[in-house]
């Protein structure tokens, strides 16, 4: 039987104890950011240091070389050895009430040599670094709910974050091209990158083990050649592909000719273009791999400055075949064989056999997770301080200079520490490296995780973003979204407005993948050999052309023949399911020979992809499928769409293609598609219940509904994520009418009794830090104000519960500095409660780290005229008036309406869902049940309309909601049927008291001298073109001029009516008869000028000094009078 949503949480023994164990989908929320800083810990530092280029030098004769031998990172804690502490372990609830960065101790261990003599490796702690929470260098790790509540965390807890400076930041997960797979582009922009090149190319974005990344680009010349792109830090060139060939083999011309054209023999357009780029080769008087590896480093030797000096061309030629050609595989073979088959595909798109594979289509990406981003930023960083260190030691070089362990420990203690690079990162979301970590933004790289309610929390976590990048662009192809994105990407869960299309959520079902195992993943050529795979270099009889080519992550393992590939795809996929000999998330992209794409038979085994779970009919078990795989398969929703023979799979549920915020709208498929959107958007700036740790909240601001309800008509995904642990909305007695008026333009009034009751009361929750500025400061009382003891108390701070007005003390502290005490005052005109106050004192030897105090404050926000509120069915509205309860209209049973909602709303909206959501409700409410609002449940033979309407029938109300009512005002029964029921409302932050702005005198700007912008500031509202334009078109010309000028930059300047200049007169300054007289002459005319006074926008005048600067004369025009 379907499990349904119920109210078992009312009677649960249970509810509110902690589980034995944390809900599984929540856990899921953080499981690919966790699981990612997990890789960083555990290998991939290590594989990072081990890629890092070692520095080599001379000092004098003799030559040094510094190499990382290895790194670690320690867990956050207290210097061994600190006095006066309890426990030397550092939980993140401490670095968030403190306002500090929750941080571990990076160690390096570095091995030195002189002359090829190794010397004793050092270890030195270069700087604490941030750790992501939950992971494995976290105390939160493997805790139990109990024992993270003892922790004074959440239960549920799923981590993913990391915490700097109090603030919780997450690294944004972006969608990025697909790592090993050859793409064929069009862009025009690359016929500017040289003579002669065309808009066609294929690109690689060749990936390592440690997810060090590059690009290489194998454009098409016109000419018939290509030439392949490498980059070395943010520097492209563009090298003759035969060239490259020829340095990874020594074979024969005739063996690469062969090679290249394996299975495209018939192809002579193809033939005499590879036959031409081998003769250029020649006449270029390069004939053999020796010849082409001098040749490549002697050019490139200038540009690879961290080589030494003494690097013959064939290291230096070594070094770019490592490091920016096809570095996803080592061995020169692969490398070779790689290449071919770029080459291949781009003859054959270019010859119109093959089609433009879009980079902005989602089966040509996959994500980057936030923990190989931050390997990346470190492996970056690490680099650099390595050079670091060399410069420092040769700076101390001189006659007799030897390098010791002491000028090393010396040196290294001058190179700085890595910690501000990582945290500026993680703070601002900006990086600057020399190598750009191939990525097309170097801003906006990492958020906020605000925790406004529980769904904006959530989505955070899902949230997949395209690049910062992209938003500047004109062109819609990146914002699109395409049927390749089914069950990956969410179509209704997007902004509107500039990220629409760019900032995208995960499906609820929707994974990402971890590192394969290093032994399945060995082991993996032999398995596909057993299956039928011929290997590179063996004979079999079968010809290339009759072949597909088979690649596993970027590398050419070999050929399946075209007979038995159908059967091979088969054997692979059912040990893929059983995910022993293959693992369970190996993605089989297998493109058949005659369709539009180049074809082959693709593998992919790596992190950080998209894989979703599908239904396998054939092996009836659940299957893993990727982005690139889902193309090729035939998969239907339900039984009956299934064809034999040609459907593969079936879909787990009719809403997988949902994210985890579109899941929990009411019966979505029953509204209007923006309206889903705009429910997405408005779930996310709903107050409700954010956490649970309220006593020990630090967040700068906080919004909390005082009275919130479980909603009667919710879908099965609402308990799934038990968002009763975390509420957020009211139910409302809606009464569909149009009634006083005020209800006009989505305005709803409420019931003023109700609202005295506490409908939808709130608060807002506000810290302020209050920072010592030494240690020799400290909080506490100043002698000569006695008046502070009404208000705070001996420590100079106020107890909690005090109410503060307006101009009244909240703080008080001793400026050691200044010698003086210092008083903070309320400068706000609300009266505020103070909640709780902090002293967060310094750690124990750490003397030159002064004291901060941090106070919450809490602003009663209940509802008032202008507040804004919505339906889960995105029907928003602000509240237009509080209506007496007595002149409301009421029903036969005395109820009356908590909120009365227009019912043109409905018409132009189609929210169908509300409606229906309308008698649910009602009907819930009867029975005492909770229905289900599960999407795709009812048919149209088998409507939601009669099945609620049967079930209000059976409660003795009217089958479609509606009731006889009854004037609030002459107590006569209305002629009209009205709609009546229950609805779920939500209640959202946007609030007037946050955003009215009013002004008569305040601060202007004091280059223009008019006033100044933002309500903070205490500026005015911008009074446009537009408003300009409207006061014009109602022939308001006084009240024109009163905003524009009188309120604005009046001025009162001199003219000479003589010349026409306002920069003409001067005053000068005579004593007369024992007083000074001011007397005002023109510069142009003398005596002559008849200087007057004349008032003019003091913007004018400014425009005017302006146009003198550049040599123009400005002459004003005066009247008679």
């Amino acid at each position: 039987m379907t499990e349904k949503p119920t109210l078992r949480n009312l009677t649960a023994p249970s509810y509110g104890k902690p589980q034995e164990t944390q809900n599984k989908f929540l856990k899921s929320l953080g499981e690919p950011h966790v699981a990612s800083f997990n890789y960083f810990l555990k290998e991939g530092l290590q594989q990072a240091i081990n890629n890092l280029t070692p520095a080599q030098f001379k000092i004098g004769e003799r030559h040094v070389k510094l190499s990382f031998k290895s790194a670690y990172l320690l867990p956050p804690a207290v210097p061994s050895g600190t006095p006066g502490i309890r426990s030397p372990l550092i939980y993140p609830t401490e670095c968030r009430q403190r306002g500090s960065t929750y941080s571990g101790s990076l160690h390096v261990v570095i091995d030195w040599t002189i002359d090829n003599q190794p010397q004793p490796s050092q270890d030195y702690a270069i700087g604490h670094i941030p750790i992501m929470i939950k992971s494995k260098s976290c105390y939160l790790a493997d805790m139990e709910p109990s024992q993270l509540i003892n922790r004074k965390e959440h239960a549920d807890e799923w981590g993913g974050y990391f915490v700097i400076k109090g603030h919780e930041k997450l690294i944004r997960m972006l969608l990025i091209t697909r790592r090993n797979y050859p793409i064929a582009v069009k862009r025009s922009s690359w016929k500017g990158r040289g003579v002669l090149f065309s808009d066609l190319g294929i690109m690689m974005r060749c990936v390592r083990e440690d997810h060090t990344s590059i690009n290489n680009v194998l454009h098409f010349v016109t000419d018939g050649t290509a030439r392949l792109m490498i980059s070395h830090r943010r520097t492209l060139y563009y090298t003759p592909i035969m060239l490259i060939l020829r340095c990874l083999t020594d074979a024969s011309d005739e063996a690469v000719f062969k090679t290249i054209m394996a299975g495209y023999e018939d192809d002579l357009y193809f033939k005499g273009s590879v036959l031409s780029m081998l003769r250029s080769l020649h006449q270029q008087n390069i004939h053999t791999q020796e010849e082409a590896k001098q040749y490549l480093g002697k050019i490139f030797r200038i540009r690879f400055m961290e080589l030494p000096t003494w690097s013959s061309d064939e290291e230096i030629c070594d070094f770019i075949l490592n490091n920016c050609v096809c570095i996803h595989v080592d061995d020169y073979t692969d490398k070779f064989h790689c290449l071919i088959v770029m080459l291949q595909k781009l003859f054959s798109v270019v010859q119109e056999k093959s089609s433009i594979e879009g980079a902005d289509a989602v089966m040509m990406q996959e994500l980057l997770l936030g923990g190989h981003l931050y390997l990346q930023v470190l492996k970056d960083r690490l680099q650099s301080w390595l050079f670091v260190v060399k410069a420092m030691i040769q700076k101390r070089e001189q006659p007799g200079f030897v390098l010791t362990r002491e000028e090393l420990n010396l040196a290294v203690k001058k190179a700085g520490l890595v910690e501000q690079t990582m945290n500026n990162f993680l703070a601002t979301g900006n990086v600057k490296t020399s190598s750009g970590l191939g990525l097309m933004q170097d801003k906006g790289l990492t958020i906020v995780a605000e925790n406004i309610n529980r769904m904006r929390y959530m989505s955070h976590f899902r949230a997949v973003h395209r690049g910062s990048f992209f938003q500047e662009m004109r062109t819609t192809e990146a914002r699109q979204l395409l049927p390749d994105a089914w069950g990956f990407i969410c179509p209704v869960h997007t902004p509107d407005g500039a990220p629409c299309g760019l900032l995208n959520h995960l499906t609820k079902h929707c994974q990402v993948t971890e590192p394969t195992e290093p032994e399945i993943l060995h082991r993996l050529p032999e398995v596909l050999v057993s299956l039928g795979l011929q290997p590179l270099g063996s004979d079999s009889g079968v010809p290339a052309a009759a072949c597909y080519i088979t690649m596993l992550d970027g590398r050419l393992v070999g050929r399946v023949p075209h007979h038995s590939a159908i059967r091979f795809v088969h054997k692979l996929r059912t040990l893929k399911i059983q995910g022993e000999k293959v693992p369970n998330t190996l993605e089989i992209a297998f493109v058949k020979e005659g369709g539009n794409q180049f074809p082959g038979l693709f593998l992919f085994s790596g992190p950080a992809r998209m894989v979703r779970p599908v239904y396998n009919l054939a092996a009836r078990q659940i299957e893993l499928v990727g982005t690139f795989e889902q193309v090729y398969l035939d998969i239907c929703i339900t039984q009956k769409e299934a064809h034999p023979d040609i459907t593969t799979h079936q879909e787990l549920s009719k809403d997988s293609f949902l994210s985890n915020l579109a899941c929990l709208i009411p019966m979505p498929d029953c509204n209007q598609s923006p309206r889903n959107m705009y429910q997405c958007q408005m779930g996310k700036q709903t107050m409700g219940t954010p956490c649970h740790t309220w006593d020990i909240q630090s967040e700068t601001k906080l919004y909390r509904l005082q009275t919130p309800a479980t909603p009667l008509f919710r879908p099965l995904h609402y308990d799934k994520v038990a968002l009763d642990d975390f509420a957020m909305g009211t139910n409302a007695i809606v009464a569909v009418i149009s009634y006083t008026g005020y209800d006009m333009e989505d305005a709803m009034i409420i019931n003023k009794a109700s609202f005295e009751r506490g409908f939808a009361h709130g608060s807002i929750l506000k810290s302020e830090f209050v920072d010592l500025k030494s240690t020799s400061s400290y909080f506490g009382l100043d002698p000569a104000r006695p008046d502070l003891v009404k208000h705070l108390g001996p420590d100079g701070l106020p107890a909690p519960g005090t109410v503060l007005g307006e101009k009244v003390p909240y703080y008080c502290f001793y400026n050691a500095l200044e010698a003086r005490y210092k008083v903070g005052i309320y400068s706000g005109q609300d009266p505020i409660i103070v909640d709780n106050v902090r002293l967060c004192g310094s750690l124990p030897g750490f003397s030159d780290v002064p004291a901060r105090a941090c106070i919450t404050f809490r602003v009663p926000r209940n509802p008032s005229v202008g507040d804004k509120f919505a339906s889960r069915a995105g029907q928003k509205g602000i509240c237009s008036h509080k209506w007496p309860a007595e002149d409301l209209p009421f029903t036969e049973s005395g109820l009356v309406p908590d909120i009365v909602f227009n019912p043109h709303g409905f018409p132009s909206r189609m929210t169908i869902a509300m409606m229906i959501e309308c008698m649910a409700g009602k009907s819930a409410a009867i029975h005492g049940l909770v229905h289900d609002a599960s999407p795709f449940q009812f048919t149209e033979d088998d409507t939601a309309i009669d099945y609620f309407g049967k079930l209000l029938q059976a409660g003795g109300y009217n089958y479609y909601g509606t009731e006889r009512m009854y004037s609030g005002v002459d107590g006569r029964e209305m002629t009209a049927s009205i709609f009546f029921g229950v609805v779920h409302y939500q209640r959202l932050r946007h609030m007037v008291s946050d955003k009215w702005q009013v002004r008569s005198k305040g601060p202007m700007d004091v280059l223009t001298r008019q006033p100044i912008k933002g309500r903070r500031r205490g500026g005015g509202v911008r009074f446009g073109e537009m408003e300009r334009d409207a006061l014009i078109s109602h022939g308001a010309s006084f009240l024109l001029q009163d905003r524009l000028f009188n309120c604005s930059d009046k001025f009162t300047s001199l003219i000479c009516r003589t010349c026409g200049l306002l920069l003409g007169p001067l005053v000068s300054s005579t004593p007369r008869a024992g007083h000074i007289v001011k007397l005002a002459t023109c510069r142009i005319c003398g005596k002559n000028g008849k200087i007057e006074e004349i008032t003019i926008p003091y913007i004018f005048k400014f425009l005017v000094a302006q146009l003198a600067s550049v040599n123009i004369k400005l002459q004003v025009n005066l009247s008679p009078s």
